[in-house]
């Protein structure tokens, strides 16, 4: 099961939001929540998960973390509102929004000037239109597993969100790095980023006056459970 957005940046009263560090404490560390939580507390449209973060860990149904309101460290860039609060020196490649809300993947944790937002992954997954080799020592890249993305175009006035459901054998199990690079590819994307997975892969949209998810996550082995992340990607139109 696999779920693509496809949003023109240059939309007139286009919003691009990461969620914003609350803590002013010296490590930069941010207030986990839901997306659900981060889509209604900004009066946003749409987001999904965002950057890899720690600490975690799933024991079961009711001891894991963390919770909404417990504190976690991203890993790799993250900007919101033109706050970096990165803090790990992990030189991950970085998805970059500059004030025009153009968008930009960079090879690095480098950002260009006036860069607004920004979120970080841990593997581009194609350049120029293909695939890029990607580990294949790792179990992670080669079995089937939820993922997200991020994809543009060369112009980067085009943002595509890909996200696939796993875990749910009769439903949907995920897919490797390779079959979703296939799948990004034959979209058109010309450049792609893999976002944290897993059990953080999350879709919500806000049709009224609360997030919907339309993807069905699995945290703490139950489907439809959230996941509190460190952050994530929002979208809104602002009349």
């Amino acid at each position: 099961m696999i779920h693509v957005v496809t949003i023109d940046l240059s939309t007139t009263g286009m919003k691009v939001l990461v969620t914003p560090r609350i803590s002013t404490s010296p490590d930069m560390k941010i207030s986990a929540r839901t997306t659900s939580e981060f889509v209604n507390e900004f009066d946003l449209q749409l987001a999904i998960n965002a950057n890899f973060f720690y600490p975690f860990y799933e024991k079961t149904p009711w001891d894991f973390y963390p919770k909404s309101g417990d504190l976690v460290n991203v890993v790799g860039r993250a900007i919101s509102n033109g706050d970096d609060y990165s803090i790990v020196d992990r030189n991950w490649p970085t998805l970059c929004f500059n004030v025009k809300n153009y968008a930009q993947i960079s090879d690095n944790s480098i950002c260009p000037t006036q860069t607004t937002q920004a979120i970080a992954g841990n593997l581009i997954l194609i350049a120029n239109g293909q695939a890029i080799a990607v580990p294949g020592n790792s179990p992670f890249n080669q079995r089937a597993y939820p993922r997200t993305a991020v994809g543009i175009n060369q112009k980067g006035d085009k943002l595509w969100l890909v996200l696939v459901d796993g875990k749910q054998p009769f439903y949907s199990d995920g897919v490797t790095m390779a079959e979703l690079q296939e799948f990004m590819i034959n979209l058109g994307i010309d450049k792609a980023l893999n976002l944290d997975g897993g059990g953080s892969t999350t879709l919500v949209v806000r049709p009224d006056s609360q997030g919907k998810l339309l993807n069905s996550p699995v945290h703490t082995l139950i489907p439809m459970r959230q996941r509190s992340i460190a952050n994530h990607l929002g979208f809104s139109i602002v009349p």
